[in-house]
Order: structure tokens, then sequence, then C-alpha cells
């Protein structure tokens, strides 16, 4: 019998794939059995997952010439290989991006640090915008896409995910531009427009070293090099990114960055200290579950070089 599909010989019913599936995927500890099923069998058949329902409830069959590939997704599923590593695809706001080994998957919770980032947005006519530590350019992409006139710059180190970004760029022909450079370093690529910065947001790395992150797929399969904060706390990177915003961003500007549940309250101080004078309206934020998930800030005063 093959693996992915219930005993019969012919079309299995697509509902009944399905649950086979479904039970597949729940024993091997995946959090989401059932989106994740419809979406591999969708993903096979080529169609939306309303046509997929459709076909299931009218006792349409999976064609056997399908059954193979679907067979083999599943079982690198029940593996805990990402699901958006299989269809190549992951859905963020109104994007649906490319992605793969070597770049960090988008997740719903960043969606939080998209909106924060937007609504900061308001009221520039023209805003300028720097995504830091841009991966697949999910949230660079969310910005020229949602803010009408926007000019958005995203910056990347790892020349494993700069080739999904730029792919993602000229997928979405949004104009986002990209610069490969490194937060850690002066951000010469960004010299121009040091001071005059509407906002600068990101999702850096920010996992501790020694940490071992909770979801199966994370720790096999996203890079080390998006998730690594560098520091004993994981927060040498973020801290990294808040030196270079205060270089960027013109007073009133705004900082959104993204970080882990436990690091709220040090990113919030280390904002209300760092480079006396920088920062003002120094703000946490939580995510739909109610976990910490980003803290907000504006640049202050006259533009303070940090180190």
């Amino acid at each position: 019998m093959n693996a992915a599909l219930p005993d019969g010989q012919g079309a299995a019913p697509i509902a009944e794939v399905l649950r086979h599936a479904r039970t597949r995927l729940a024993e091997a500890g995946v959090a989401s059995p059932r989106v994740d099923a419809s979406t591999l069998l969708a993903f096979v058949l080529e169609v939306d997952g309303g046509e997929l329902q459709r076909r299931a409830i009218l006792g349409h069959g999976l064609p056997p010439g399908l059954a193979p590939r679907f067979a083999a997704l599943l079982d690198r599923r029940c593996a805990r290989e990402p699901l958006q590593h299989l269809t190549g695809r992951a859905p963020f706001r109104r994007l649906d991006l490319a992605v793969g080994p070597g770049v960090f998957v988008p997740r719903p919770e960043t969606e939080l640090v998209a909106d924060l980032a937007i609504t900061a947005c308001t009221g520039a006519a023209r805003p300028l915008v720097v995504d830091l530590c841009t991966g697949s350019g999910c949230l660079a992409l969310a910005l020229a896409d949602e803010v009408p006139g926007a000019e958005v710059h995203a910056v990347e180190v790892s020349e494993d995910a700069l080739p999904w970004a730029r792919r993602n760029i000229e997928a979405t022909g949004l104009g986002v531009l990209l610069h490969y450079d490194d937060v850690t370093g002066p951000l010469d690529t960004l010299a121009d427009l040091r001071g005059s910065v509407d906002v600068v947001v990101s999702n850096p790395p920010y996992v501790p070293p020694d940490a071992v992150p909770v979801d199966v797929e994370v720790a096999r399969h996203d890079p080390r090099a998006a998730l690594d904060g560098g520091g004993e706390d994981g927060l040498e990177i973020p801290r990294a990114v808040i030196a270079a915003a205060a270089r960027l961003l013109r007073p009133g500007g705004s900082l959104v960055i993204e970080h882990a549940d436990v690091q709220s309250a040090a990113l919030v101080a280390h904002l209300e200290v760092a480079q006396t004078g920088a920062w003002t309206d120094v703000a946490a934020h939580t995510d739909l579950t109610g976990r910490p998930r980003a803290v907000t800030a504006r640049r202050a005063g006259p533009r303070v070089e940090a180190s």
C-alpha cells in the first residue's frame, strides 16, 4: 500500500486521502495537520483550497498519476520538513512569497511587526523605509505593497538569503531596493540615507546561541544565521539594529523591531538608556496570542551618532 494513501485501487477519494493524511501528520506531531494536509493536496492538484473542498464534497478522486508525488511530500512533511519548503511558497499578508532552504520562513506573528511599521508611516506623503535583516523580503515588500508612495530599502548580509529576497522583489515588481550589507557594520550602502529615514523595521536574528528552538522545523531547517542573535542573551544583533536605526532615522522617525517573548523588557530598557536622549516613546507590543513580540520607539531630538 502506498504510505500516503488508504487501501484500494484506482483514484482514492479525496476526502479519504485527506483523512488519512491528517492522521499521519497528527501522529508525526505536526501542529496543524488539517491545514497541512489540505495545503499539500491542493498543491499537488494545482487548485486552491476552495476547489479542493468542492472536489472532496463531490466525491472526486486523487488521480493515480499524482498519488506518488503526494505520498512523497506527505512523507517529507511527517519528517518535519517545513510545509513552505515543500510548496516553495509562504503567505505573508497580501503577498505570496518564494522560500526554501537558506532563508527564514516568514511567520504569522511577524505580521504584527508589519502592522506597526505601516502605522508608523502614517502622515508621510512619501515615507522612506529601511528593513534591516530582510531575509525573504517579507517586511520590506509588505510595506511597499501597503503604503502608497513608500520608498523601501532592504538590507541583508546572508548570501543564502539574498537570492530569495531578490527573487521576491523581482516577482512582485514592488520596486524595493535591495542592499548587500551587514547591520553590525557602518552600513555604508545606506550612507546617503542617514538622518532622513521615516521608519526602520527589522525582524533580526534574536535567539540566544545556546537556545534550542521549540519547533522541530525551525531547529532542523531554518538557517542558524537567521536565528542566532549573538551574545549570551541573543540581543547582540538587535542592539546593532537599534544603533543603526539611530543613525538612519530622522528626528521623530520610528523604529519597529521584533524579538523573542522573553526579551521585551531587556530591549525596552536598552532603548531607554541607549545613546542618552536618542529615543522616546518606547513601547512594548504583544502578538495575537498575547505574547510580547515587538518594541517600538521614536527618534528624539538631534541625531546622535551611535557606536
